[in-house]
């Protein structure tokens, strides 16, 4: 099959694992049983051999429509042609109750909504990103695919036939009428019946769409983008790890930040800079429980701090440590963009800023969920002493160059964002803390930046100390109230950022990039399309400067870079189209602080006659 662009998928999942579903019906991503499991099916990251999983009409449709169904994360593909429209809905079951075995996997309700419709089934997983060899057995309720490690089974009631290590099917559906498949874990020589009746299929839809409706009804915001917003919050619901509580940044590796370039990273992690992100945007929104176990876990690696009293810059879902690169050098990569790999090294790397994003996710928390424990105050005071012994170190930055450290001076901002968020829960709570000391190194932090962050010549705050290059992570000075976004500095630094690249600036018809590529050297070859996180950092710093019009015209300019179902991946490129992870969780928690901000800026809105 022919490679799907990017954003031409939707995402289902059920709070452990995920899917990618084509606007084509096939799943080409999808990962068992958890999000960092390896690959059952891969086509995204080689269409030969990643494995898929399709159903559509079997005559090619002449117009395909894709969307979820009205407040629920249940996925609708629609294949319209001459012959007649058939659908296939697609949904991960959850709120199933813990006495409640099976379905813990993917349901498929393929319908014939106008005419007799044939569709053609196509399933053929690749165990383990394609390394792993499988036996298909065909089964009196399907066919079931055993490996070493797992087995996995599809059921239905359709015939099927072996073909490749996978299995084929060719069925017409009757207006009116549904067939109903399910891909679930069974054990292995598991003879039980794993077909799905109509009314069992039915009961599960029900279901799940209840639950997340009733899900998204604790949804606080009412503003002007409430869709978008609630669209945004429903793809972070997904990319949550339920036992644990903790938020991938996305559900896919590898995908590229440029056709055929090196730039393809596993982000199946979380990164504890998204922390402060994850907490402000979930407790603006009213999602109180997700902060809640958000916070457990940042709380657990707190208390899991080095010997030498840092933290990681990040864990896998579930707490663990080594997170080891490897290469799938026997995988082609989405459109040929090599290598693919799992596994993400910079979990090694020194990255300061993630000190000040944890301190200030704890301060938000804190401040607008529940008060924290004196025994977490006593491992957050202990990271305050690190940054202060630590923070005239050079480090790899928030954007984790592989070209060296340098003095990024979104680090330096960022330790005096821990330092000053230490210093206010002490202050607050009236925790004992070396107030003498924090206020000296707070102090010297921010004297530092306005001397050596900030370059006379291009009138701006550069990218690190001695440098030249803008960079776009400086637009959170105001965010984090390190300056007024009123502050000249600060201005001159927005009005740098908002020319376009070749004036200087960052900004492509409202685009933003994270900082030009030909005017530092990141240790990586080749090009990156503009990243959208920084367009939403952009349009709140405008914001909170009062350029409201500028602002919302970029914001609902940026909403028109969404997909047909209103995701994001981690950037748009020139023509466009979506590259990298997909769907990125940092970009739709920036877009919701973006759109409570301005919204709140705005003002109330009045109806005219």
């Amino acid at each position: 099959m022919p490679y799907q662009p990017i954003e031409n998928y939707g995402l289902i999942g059920n709070m452990r694992t995920s899917a990618l579903v084509g606007m084509n019906g096939s799943i080409d991503w999808f990962c068992f049983p958890h999000f960092d499991s390896p690959s059952v099916f891969g086509a995204v990251l080689d269409d030969r051999k990643g494995g898929w999983f399709k159903i559509a009409t079997r005559k090619n449709a002449e117009k395909h429509k894709q969307y979820y169904w009205p407040d629920t994360n249940v996925l609708v593909t629609r294949f319209l042609s001459k012959d007649g429209v058939g659908q296939v809905i697609d949904f991960m079951p959850v709120g199933l109750k813990k006495t409640e075995t099976g379905y813990h996997g993917i349901i498929r309700r393929v319908q014939a909504i106008r005419g007799n419709v044939t569709f053609r089934l196509e399933c053929f997983p690749a165990f383990n990103y394609a390394q792993a060899t499988h036996q298909t057995t065909l089964t009196h309720s399907g066919a079931r695919f055993d490996t070493a490690d797992l087995c996995l089974s599809l059921g239905t009631t359709i015939p099927l036939q072996q073909e490749n290590g996978g299995v084929v099917a060719d069925f017409s559906i009757q207006e009116g009428h549904e067939v109903s498949f399910s891909f679930q874990e069974s054990g292995r020589s598991d003879e039980r019946d794993v077909t799905i009746s109509h009314e069992q299929a039915d009961d599960l839809f029900l279901q799940t769409v209840e639950y997340w409706r009733r899900w998204l009804s604790q949804c606080t915001y009412r503003g002007r983008w409430r869709e978008v917003v609630q669209r945004s919050a429903l793809t972070l619901k997904l990319l949550t790890f339920e036992p644990t509580g903790a938020m991938i940044a996305a559900p896919t590796c590898s995908l590229p930040e440029e056709i055929g370039g090196e730039r393809n990273w596993d982000y199946r992690y979380t990164w504890i800079r998204d922390a402060a992100f994850t907490i402000y945007g979930l407790l603006r929104i009213g999602f109180t429980g997700e902060a809640q176990a958000f916070m457990h876990w940042l709380e657990a690696r707190c208390h899991e701090i080095n010997p030498d009293g840092s933290l990681q810059v990040m864990y896998s879902i579930d707490g663990r440590h080594v997170l080891q690169e490897h290469t799938l050098s026997h995988l082609d990569g989405y459109k040929g963009s090599r290598p693919v790999r799992t596994g993400n090294d910079a979990y090694n790397q020194l990255q300061l800023d993630i000190y000040g994003e944890l301190l200030d996710s704890v301060y938000l928390y804190n401040k607008y969920g529940a008060q924290i424990s004196y025994d977490l105050w006593r491992h957050l005071r202990r990271l305050v002493n690190w940054v202060c012994d630590n923070w005239t170190q050079p480090d790899e930055g928030v954007w984790e160059v592989r070209s060296g450290k340098q003095h990024f001076l979104y680090s330096k901002l960022m330790c005096w964002v821990a330092i000053d968020r230490g210093l206010r829960l002490a202050d607050r709570r009236s925790f004992p803390a070396d107030r003498d000391r924090w206020l000296k190194v707070r102090d010297m932090i921010y004297e530092e930046i306005m001397e050596k962050g900030w370059n006379r010549k291009r009138e701006a705050f550069v990218q690190h100390y001695g440098g030249e290059t803008l960079d776009a992570a400086n637009l959170m000075m105001p965010l984090v109230f390190f300056v007024s976004p009123t502050d000249p500095r600060m201005t001159k630094t927005l009005d740098a950022i908002n020319q376009p690249p070749e004036k200087g600036g960052l900004v492509a018809n409202a685009l933003v990039y994270r900082y030009n590529t030909h005017e530092t050297t990141d240790g990586l070859d080749g090009d990156e399309g503009t990243f959208n996180i920084c367009t939403f950092w952009l349009v709140e710093a405008l914001t909170r400067s009062g350029q409201m019009d500028e602002a919302r015209l970029m914001f609902e300019q940026m909403l028109g870079y969404a997909n047909h179902l209103g995701l994001y991946a981690e950037e748009t490129g020139h023509h466009g189209e979506g590259l990298g992870n997909f769907p990125q969780a940092f970009t739709h928690l920036a877009l919701i602080s973006a759109a409570f901000n301005l919204d709140r800026m705005l003002g109330p809105r009045y109806l005219t006659s």
